[in-house]
């Protein structure tokens, strides 16, 4: 390769996008290792992850895949290890304490599995979605009391509670808790909704209310949402779902509704295998087991495609 070859090559590189510029969500080469006993655990081994604004997404994966960990730090709970992690445009690495305070108040809504964590227990459902509110900014200005209360009423009547705006907790169900913590997570008009586990607590019909609410904050006011779940049932409610596996993203299942000339409506699903940004993608376990591959495989590039193979089989036809 010639020298000006060479620098035509650096000049398109530059030109490139940056990974994740068009995302409101963007991790790449993500990792958090724990210590504990002196013994190093990585919960995260170089995780990529995209999220576009107005997606509504679903992480899952065993215990231990890391999904937990990846929200905590989306959340500003935690901080990686390495790599790096933005969430509209704010980067979790480099934020001050004072930052990321900022960014837990304005930037994130985030909802807890536990429903009485989510919430003061002495406070209505009403007075609890405008305490966010009150937590950030002027505390007091001609007229924001009453813009506050109109703001709790809105979301309050947005996910279909907004009747029981003057209840405190220990007279609501879990449902209707959950359904007031969403509102709390959307009190300061954040970014992105996380939420870990939010339908464990929940029967499975109190749990399709909730995915409606969530599609009702998606839908209508425009929120990006990511959830976190282990829940098959839960997964299937939203357009994307992306699975973690030891660490790191290793699946991906994209949704579409599509409606005939009949106006009848059907859902078609197709899963994808992740590559991540090292060339790595994790395989799924049945089909390696199918195939009797291990340790290594046989690797063969064609016109359109790569075929692999066990590697007692290389050169056989797919």
């Amino acid at each position: 390769m010639s020298f000006e070859e060479l620098q035509q090559r650096v000049r398109t590189a530059e030109r490139q996008p940056a990974y994740g510029h068009d995302s409101v969500i963007a991790c790449d080469r993500l990792v958090r290792i724990f210590t504990a006993d002196r013994v190093e655990v990585q919960a995260l081994q170089g995780l990529d992850l995209l999220v576009r604004k107005g997606d509504l997404v679903a992480l899952v994966g065993s215990s231990g895949s890391g999904k937990s960990t990846l929200l905590n730090i989306l959340a500003g709970l935690d901080v990686p290890s390495a790599g790096s992690a933005t969430v509209a445009g704010a980067d979790l690495l480099t934020m001050t304490a004072k930052e990321r305070l900022r960014y837990r108040r304005e930037v994130v809504g985030f909802i807890w599995q536990q429903t009485a964590r989510n919430l003061m227990p002495f406070l209505t459902a009403a007075q609890n979605v405008a305490l966010p509110m009150q937590l950030n900014g002027t505390r007091w200005a001609p007229g924001l009391a009453r813009r506050r209360a109109a703001r709790a009423a809105e979301l309050l009547e947005a996910i279909g509670i907004g009747h029981l705006a003057d209840r405190r907790p220990a007279q609501l169900s879990g449902g209707e808790q959950q359904r007031v913590a969403i509102a709390v997570a959307m009190a300061n008009n954040p970014s992105v909704v996380l939420a870990d586990e939010p339908t464990g607590e929940l029967d499975s019909e109190t749990a399709a209310g909730i995915f409606e609410a969530f599609r009702t904050v998606n839908r209508e006011l425009g929120a990006t949402v990511v959830i976190v779940t282990h829940d098959p049932m839960v997964a299937g409610e939203v357009r994307r779902t992306v699975a973690i596996r030891d660490g790191r993203t290793s699946s991906e299942v994209l949704r579409q509704t599509s409606t005939d000339e009949q106006g009848q409506e059907t859902v078609s699903e197709r899963e994808y295998v992740m590559l991540d940004r090292t060339g790595r993608v994790q395989l799924p376990r049945e089909f390696l087991a199918a195939l009797g591959m291990e340790h290594r495989v046989a690797v063969e590039l064609a016109a359109d495609h790569i075929a692999l193979h066990p590697d007692d089989r290389a050169g056989q036809a797919d």
